[in-house]
């Protein structure tokens, strides 16, 4: 005979023994009972002090026995608790009550987003008649049908500038090319009307982009141009190692996500469909960017986060926290872009957009662009926080909203000082070389801070981090409040705090 174990033992001491009936049982299918009876108590917290029917005294000393001294009853009621708590994750503990509150804040919400993308719907961008500068140029494809070294002499493609001494970088690389070999390329175009044509490029040793046999290419049209120099091969194609990368992206999201990663592709072609279709060409179209972004944000998000995530109370907290984030970053976004003066005219690019398009508004261009890019990184921390909340409410439903805010805000500190982190250095990684310019100028931090292209930089993420640091503590304060304005016996149910498979039972606190 083993050591005696008291009743108090029996309290604290996880049970070995696994549920008698399986646990992942949704509903009372293959339940022996069907209906409630006396065994079927609800698990309200308090019935872990009498789990153990040999400390019941109406039991008999029974070790299986319930209230009715049936060993299946008690293996009935681990089966009830557990298959409606863990069968499908954990479920939402919102009464009907705070779905249909929830419901009329976001419906309405939903439906001005529709409607908003109905009235300013572009229906295609504007047409322009092309300029041959930058992007804005007639391309095709092509490929190079033969490739020859030749001296750079015989093709005039090494003549010393006249401005340039030979003491100049310039110089004395024209002075080098003049004794080098270029390439003579021949390039056939392959689309277009004038398929199967073909032209010459020379490629000088010095060139950042070398041409291999073989290779395709880029190649911009110019119909003004004389007809040997109308074509020009301005880029490489890599429609292929691009295509490949992005089919190992989607196999690994798939693999990993399965159906939770299939969807967040699918919401990812979305979101893609939803900026190149509503976004840039009601832009272009001349209307305000600050409030296509703000409708396109809103649909972007409603889709992607009800797609990834279901159509849950908790989703639509997060769908809350993020809309009141975004709000903050476009008050604070307009303000300050006025306030500091920020044109968002400043590169070869925006100077070609507000040329062709002089009535688009490029201040509210570049807001417009904070709000999107912050989008992603909010999806990520209000869903992150939300789950917290809901998490660890399910852990312990006896914890009141401001025990849910602060075991959760803990949780958000860690992931606001990683996600600050992770967003100022994505800024400064895509403006890199622009701050090695100003380093090798020995700029000072006030000279550069203060010029309008860092100042942009400086505006939009700083911007968008105090909007991510806000949706941590507003994220999580809508997240407790609604987690535990749920009480047991609502529509809803409150989750079990019975046995759990494997980790047996424990007291209450």
């Amino acid at each position: 005979m083993g050591p005696l174990i008291s009743c108090d033992d029996l309290l604290v001491t996880p049970s070995p023994q696994p549920p008698t009936e399986p646990t992942e049982t949704v509903g009372h299918i293959g339940h022996p009972h069907a209906g409630p009876g006396p065994s079927a108590r609800p698990s309200d917290g308090h019935s872990d002090r009498h789990s153990d029917s040999r400390c019941d005294p109406h039991s008999g000393g029974n070790p299986g026995g319930g209230s009715g001294g049936h060993p299946s009853d008690r293996s009935h009621d681990r089966g009830h608790g557990h298959g409606h708590s863990h069968g499908h994750g954990p479920a939402a503990p919102v009464s009907k009550h705070l779905r249909k509150v929830i419901a009329a804040v976001l419906i309405p919400f939903a439906a001005a987003v529709f409607v908003g993308m109905v009235v300013l719907w572009p229906g295609g961008a504007p047409g322009h008649e092309r300029t041959g500068v930058g992007f804005d140029r007639q391309t095709q494809q092509g490929v190079v049908t033969s490739l020859e070294q030749v001296d750079c002499k015989t093709v005039n493609a090494a003549q010393v500038p006249t401005t340039a001494a030979p003491s100049t970088p310039e110089g004395r690389r024209a002075q080098a090319e003049q004794t080098g070999e270029c390439k003579k390329a021949t390039v056939e175009v392959s689309t277009g009307p004038d398929k199967g044509r073909t032209f010459v490029e020379v490629v000088q040793p010095g060139a950042p982009r070398q041409l291999e046999d073989g290779q395709e290419v880029v190649v911009a049209y110019a119909p003004d141009a004389p007809r040997d120099l109308q074509y020009s091969v301005i880029d490489v194609n890599r429609k292929l190692p691009m295509a490949l990368l992005a089919g190992i992206f989607a196999a690994a999201v798939v693999l990993v996500g399965r159906m939770r990663g299939l969807f967040a592709l699918v919401a990812l072609v979305v979101s893609f469909g939803v900026l190149t279709l509503f976004i840039l060409p009601a832009i272009l179209q001349g209307s305000n960017p600050l409030v296509v972004a703000v409708v396109g944000a809103s649909a972007i998000m409603l889709i992607a986060l009800y797609m990834c995530h279901g159509l849950t109370a908790r989703t639509s907290v997060a769908v809350l926290g993020t809309l009141v984030s975004l709000l903050l970053i476009g008050l604070l976004g307009s303000g300050f872009i006025d306030w500091a003066f920020l044109s968002g005219n400043t590169d070869d690019n925006t100077g070609l957009i507000h040329g062709l398009y002089p009535d688009i508004d490029m201040s509210g261009l570049l807001l417009a662009g904070v709000i999107i890019g912050s989008l992603g990184v909010l999806d990520d921390v209000t869903v992150t926080q939300t789950s917290a909340v809901w998490e660890l409410h399910h852990a312990d439903p006896s914890m009141g909203p401001r025990a849910l805010y602060r075991a959760a805000i803990r949780i958000g500190r860690d992931h606001i000082a990683s996600v600050v982190n992770t967003l100022v250095l994505a800024y400064a990684g895509a403006a890199l070389p622009l701050l090695l310019l100003f380093s090798i100028a020995n700029s000072s931090m006030g000279s550069v801070a203060n010029s309008e292209l860092v100042a942009e930089e400086i505006v939009r993420t700083l911007v968008g981090s105090i909007g991510l640091v806000a949706s941590v503590p507003v994220t999580t304060a809508l997240a407790a409040l609604v987690v535990s304005a749920d009480r047991p016996g609502s529509p809803a149910g409150a989750p079990a705090t019975g046995p759990v498979r494997g980790r047996g039972r424990r007291r209450k606190r």
